[in-house]
């Protein structure tokens, strides 16, 4: 109750005007989650107590860090670390801050600019790791969990702690030396640890990330969605420290695309639609990403999916259904482009995509981090013979498709499409065909696809 009477007494000498408020509180974080904005949202500390039930407090730092005030930890050094309290740029768990321009695609002009510093503290015991985790996903999301690559940057660590996977080679990097540690979780997780250990670190996020995608482990066309630097304690942790922590670019590009050509509908089925619309352009400086495709059954909008070029095809629709769609284009700093105008589209009635095709599904094996579907079985149900065929499906949320067989596949704003092969495209009346593939989910998502469709 010690702290219930000093809230009482400070509550008290607030009411009576004796001292003032600060106008913006460095507040001490405990709850496993808990989270403040510094600098006008510029930034986000956070606890993120996510592998422990013991306990751990942050003291924020509205200048720009945090320090570890009590961490009661003792995690085995053979399994996870308690937490990653932090301090970030960007969009966690759509917790996101405002003005970093993430996500931006790594192939765009302005992620060759981003450029971020640290400073930090170490205390004179614990096991622990200080470093930065940089997150990639395929898609510019601002929720849940990126599939794309998680990028470690070890600065220092201390205690028998070592990084996800196992060690792949060394390099020599931002005018250091680094081990580089490569694994995978149901996304690729590369680590850099640092031959000597460093309390500072200054450098461009393209240098690490461009040594990535040479050895095979991320793609440009992904996007960085967050920049965070902090702490991973398996032992301890008290006193731990960022003393300070930047993030942004040299010229930053605030000017947004042009507005994308009004959309325009063809080949409506009672399941899907494809959409094409005139090209934007972008003289801001960081390039032109790609579009936001934005559909609505009633007054709201919402991002079903996006493209980088000039056409989409939307599937998994309902029969009988008007669905209105706008185009809005994203540059690669992040800017939006104003919403284009609006098209209408009634799909036809009945199912089936094409009246003669019906298709199954059927799960052979799932576990905690990915699945089998096999066999997804092709019909043909019409009267005459079919020379080829098509299924779509919608992939859920942080899943990839890993392998397939018997079938080629491409994926767009998460629309899977798979085409047959040359030796099973031809099916006689009531005669089938199948497939199957493998995919990756993030651990403890229990989704697979469903509403697959046949043309």
């Amino acid at each position: 109750m010690r702290h219930a009477h000093i809230h009482l007494i400070i509550g008290a000498l607030l009411a009576t005007g004796l001292f003032a408020a600060p106008a913006q509180a460095a507040p001490v974080l405990c709850e496993k989650y808990g989270s403040a904005a510094i600098q006008s949202n510029r930034y986000i500390v956070q606890n993120n107590v996510w592998g422990a039930s013991t306990a751990q407090c942050i003291d924020v730092n509205q200048s720009g860090g945090f320090t570890v005030t009590q961490a009661a930890h003792n995690n085995s050094t053979s399994g996870a670390p308690a937490g990653y309290p932090s301090i970030y740029a960007g969009c966690h768990y759509a917790n996101c801050t405002t003005g970093s321009n993430l996500p931006m695609q790594a192939s765009a002009s302005g992620f060759a600019g981003l450029r971020s510093s640290v400073s930090m503290t170490y205390p004179g015991s614990g096991t622990y790791n200080a470093s930065y985790d940089l997150w990639f996903d395929p898609t510019p999301r601002t929720d849940g969990q990126n599939t794309g690559a998680e990028l470690m940057i070890w600065l220092n660590r201390a205690g028998s702690i070592q990084p996800i996977g196992s060690r792949v080679g060394t390099v020599s990097l931002a005018g250091a030396s680094w081990e580089v540690w490569f694994g995978n979780t149901g996304w690729n997780v590369i680590s850099y640890v640092r031959t000597s250990p460093a309390t500072s670190l200054d450098f461009t996020i393209n240098t690490f990330f461009s040594d990535v995608v040479s050895r095979g482990y991320g793609q440009r066309s992904w996007y960085l969605t967050s920049v965070q630097a902090g702490f991973e304690p398996w032992i301890g942790g008290t006193g731990l420290a960022v003393n300070s922590f930047s993030f942004g670019s040299g010229g930053t590009d605030t000017s947004p695309p042009t507005t994308p050509g009004n959309p325009a509908a063809s080949g409506t089925t009672s399941t899907g639609t494809t959409l094409s619309w005139g090209a934007s352009t972008d003289s801001g400086g960081s390039g032109l990403a790609g579009y936001d495709i934005l559909r609505a059954t009633g007054d709201t909008f919402t991002r079903v999916g996006g493209s980088t070029t000039t056409s989409y095809t939307d599937s998994g629709l309902s029969p009988a259904t008007t669905y209105r769609y706008r185009i809005q284009a994203r540059d690669g700093a992040g800017n939006l482009s104003p919403e284009s105008g609006t098209v209408t589209v009634t799909t036809q009635p009945g199912g089936g995509g094409g009246g003669g095709c019906a298709v199954t599904a059927t799960t052979q094996n799932a576990w905690n981090n990915g699945y089998v579907i096999q066999p997804v079985t092709v019909t043909n149900r019409g009267t005459s013979a079919l020379s080829g065929w098509t299924v779509t499906f919608p992939l859920p949320s942080g899943h990839t498709i890993t392998g397939i067989w018997n079938a080629s596949y491409t994926v767009s704003g998460g629309t899977v499409t798979v085409r047959n092969l040359g030796h099973n495209g031809g099916l006689a009346p009531n005669a089938g065909t199948s497939f199957g593939f493998q995919a990756t989910r993030p651990t403890g998502n229990t989704q697979v696809p469903s509403g697959y469709t046949c043309t």
